[in-house]
This record gives C-alpha cells, sequence and structure tokens, in this order.
C-alpha cells in the first residue's frame, strides 16, 4: 500500500519544516518582543515605526514576502546571509521571510499580554527609580508572557503550517516534496491525508502542550 513511498525522504522533508518553525519561531519571538516594546515606548518615533511595521507586514501575503527574499534579496541584491550553496541560502531566507511575517503577530500577542498588566505595578516601579526599559524588562514582560502563552501557542501552530510557503523558493521541505510525490504518483487522495496526518502530529501536541503549560502559568488576578 505505501510501497510508493520508496525512494523519497519523507522524515527528512518533514526534519527540514521542523527546523523551519524552530528557527523561525526563536526569531519571530525575539523581533516580535522589540517589536511590542517599540510598541508601548514613551518615544513617538519608535512607537511609528512599530506601529507602521507591524499594520504593513500583516497586510502583505505571505508568499510575497517568501519569494521577495529569494528575488529581491538574493538575485537582486546578492544577500547571500553566509551560505555558500543554494539549498542553505533558500532556507535562510525562508527563515528570514517567516520571521518578518510572524513577528508582526507575535508582537500583538505580547502587547495585549502588556496591556493586562495593572497600571499600577508601572507607575510603583517608576516611583522607586526605574526608567522604562527597567519596568519593561523586570516587571511588565514577565507577567504579559505569562498572560500570552495561549496567543503565542497559536502563533505557533499557524507558523508551523506556513512554512509549507517556503516550497515556493525551492526549500525541501514537506509541502515541496508532497507536490513532488503527487506529480510522480498516481496516488493523490493517500499522499494528500499522509502529510495531513504528518501537520497534525506535528501540530496537535504543540497545541495541546502549550495549552497545559498556559493554564498552569496564568498570572492569577
Amino acid at each position: 500500500m505505501f510501497d510508493f513511498l520508496e525512494g523519497y525522504d519523507l522524515l527528512g522533508a518533514f526534519w527540514v519544516t521542523v527546523q523551519l518553525t524552530v528557527y523561525s519561531a526563536i526569531g519571530s519571538l525575539i523581533w516580535g518582543t522589540l517589536l511590542a516594546a517599540m510598541r508601548v515606548s514613551p518615544v513617538p518615533l519608535m512607537r511609528a515605526f512599530g506601529t507602521g511595521y507591524v499594520n504593513i507586514v500583516r497586510n502583505i501575503p505571505l508568499t510575497v514576502i517568501i519569494v521577495f527574499t529569494s528575488l529581491g534579496l538574493f538575485q537582486t541584491l546578492s544577500v547571500s546571509l553566509g551560505a555558500d550553496d543554494f539549498e542553505t541560502i533558500n532556507f535562510r531566507l525562508a527563515v528570514l521571510g517567516l520571521t518578518v511575517y510572524t513577528s508582526a503577530f507575535v508582537c500583538e500577542a505580547v502587547r495585549s499580554g502588556i496591556n493586562t498588566v495593572p497600571v499600577g505595578q508601572t507607575e510603583a516601579a517608576r516611583a522607586i527609580g526605574l526608567n522604562f526599559t527597567q519596568v519593561l524588562w523586570l516587571i511588565i514582560l514577565p507577567q504579559a508572557f505569562r498572560s500570552v502563552v495561549g496567543p503565542l501557542a497559536s502563533v505557533l501552530i499557524a507558523l508551523t503550517k506556513n512554512t509549507t510557503v517556503a516550497a515556493a523558493i525551492g526549500v525541501a521541505e514537506a509541502a515541496l516534496l508532497m507536490r513532488t510525490m503527487i506529480e510522480n504518483e498516481a496516488q493523490l487522495f493517500l499522499i494528500s491525508a499522509l502529510f495531513a496526518f504528518g501537520f497534525i502530529c506535528l501540530t496537535l501536541p504543540t497545541g495541546l502542550i502549550l495549552g497545559w503549560v498556559s493554564k498552569k502559568v496564568a498570572v492569577k488576578r
């Protein structure tokens, strides 16, 4: 029944998907948190940049961003991100594109968590001499992250599914292998079901685990 799988590196393709997800998630969390800090900053220029970035990037299709990293950055501007071979370059460009896109959603999730922290805590921290950066990183963000584990889990699941867009620039992840197998094998429904099951195996445990973590670390108010 599954003889058609011979000659295809199914596990390798899903491993590339996992790598895309992990690297992009780390980059998105860092950049998205910085954007959230900008959006609540007392500096007007930083607030304007954070707001403009989020509103613009969220309304650009991910495919456009991913294709731009290849055609615009690599082929036009020769940006290779320190890689030499074509496969590694495309992988890193895909991570960059996914990070640029997903960080806008991480920013909004983190900002919503920041808004749940009582204003009185900020005022008390400023009263004892802490500056904005100290208040943000020592008091507000630790509580904000505990409040947004659930929303961040949804963003992570969406990111896992969005990695399929990387196939547009030739990254050898699950979606590209699926397309190749459908073109070569007469097993459309079986192949589709197999890859759908693979993504369920990636996303369902993530949602369940992070949902449990969200309940455990939730701030009691």
